[in-house]
């Protein structure tokens, strides 16, 4: 198993396949083209499937694929299909925005997908259009219906911000009602162009419980998922669910089980880290998995005990969200 200095055990693993992506999120990516990275250099499905098996060999059993945006990645579903066929692997999951997911929905799922999360900050067309810098809200909303209705695990996930959010709530709190499929709220983390908090921006966990309250009534504890930093509550009645990660007012580090790869090869232990060694230079140099296994084991020994974000030494990360992976 990967158990870091400070006992927690590392099962979870992020996989970023490309830096790309189809939209252009205010929190995310500026709003040109940025220097993407070159296709020589991105991981091939094949060093992503071996790097896989040398993780589930470490006690790795869940693997969640990020970008960027993971669908504009050509032919994704023949990497889910090698990855699904990995012995010990339990789950895999995609994080996408949705755009391109009603094109490909079928055949992910008949190579094995079966959990997808999809990023959607609003639910009107134009709150959507001044977030994501795209006209793309139809596309997204046809992309989660195929997923849920195709029989995927669907979730939403929504970076609270202030200024945003709290127009959402209502739209959102009648879409799970209406569907079932759960919405996460997700803390925006709000870093500066100098690295520096800047909390202005901040719709904290707490405040969108209390809005989902007052407009809908109390909400309902869900029983805990240890292994998730997810708090998920349901509405009184049953119908519909509400998660918060409070990854800014609670932080969640003590019980991080996770890390993750990005889509040059590089490993990264937390996500507002730096890189911890050179994966592809390992997978592309040698046959033998033996120095990839020591690199994923010093990488969990030498992770911190906490993000450091509130820590006079934090620095802000070197590359930008849709380089590292969510």
């Amino acid at each position: 198993m990967l158990v870091d200095r400070f006992g927690r055990v590392h099962r979870s693993l992020r996989i970023s396949v490309t830096d790309r992506c189809n939209l252009r999120c205010t929190y995310c990516m500026p709003e040109h083209t940025p220097d993407y990275q070159p296709r020589s250099e991105i991981l091939t499905f094949e060093e992503i499937e071996r790097f896989t098996r040398v993780a589930v060999s470490l006690g790795v059993d869940d693997v969640r694929l990020t970008g960027g945006e993971p669908l504009v990645r050509s032919q994704l579903h023949r990497l889910v299909g090698s990855l699904s066929r990995i012995e010990g692997l339990g789950k895999i999951a995609l994080t996408t925005n949705g755009v391109l997911l009603a094109d490909q929905v079928e055949e992910l799922f008949a190579a094995g997908l079966r959990y997808v999360n999809v990023s959607l900050d609003a639910l009107d067309a134009a709150s959507f259009q001044t977030t994501t810098r795209r006209d793309e809200l139809d596309r997204v909303l046809c992309g989660i219906n195929a997923a849920h209705e195709i029989g995927m695990r669907v979730k939403i996930n929504s970076i609270a911000m202030r200024g945003l959010t709290e127009h959402q709530i209502t739209a959102f709190g009648e879409f799970t009602r209406r569907t079932d499929i759960p919405i996460r709220f997700i803390e925006f983390m709000p870093l500066d162009s100098d690295g520096q908090w800047d909390e202005t921006s901040v719709f904290s966990a707490k405040e969108i419980l209390r809005r989902f309250a007052d407009h809908f009534g109390p909400l309902k504890p869900v029983a805990a998922n240890t292994s998730s930093p997810s708090k998920d509550y349901e509405f009184a009645d049953g119908h519909g669910r509400v998660g918060v990660i409070a990854s800014v007012t609670e932080p969640f580090c003590h019980s991080c089980d996770r890390f993750r790869i990005t889509a040059d090869g590089q490993l990264r232990n937390c996500l507002f880290g730096e890189d911890n060694g050179d994966v592809r230079a390992l997978l592309r140099t040698s046959e033998d998995d033996q120095p990839i296994r020591d690199l994923i084991v010093a990488a969990i020994t030498a992770k911190r005990a906490g993000h450091g974000t509130d820590d006079l030494t934090f620095l802000r990360p070197s590359r930008p969200m849709h380089a590292i992976g969510g």
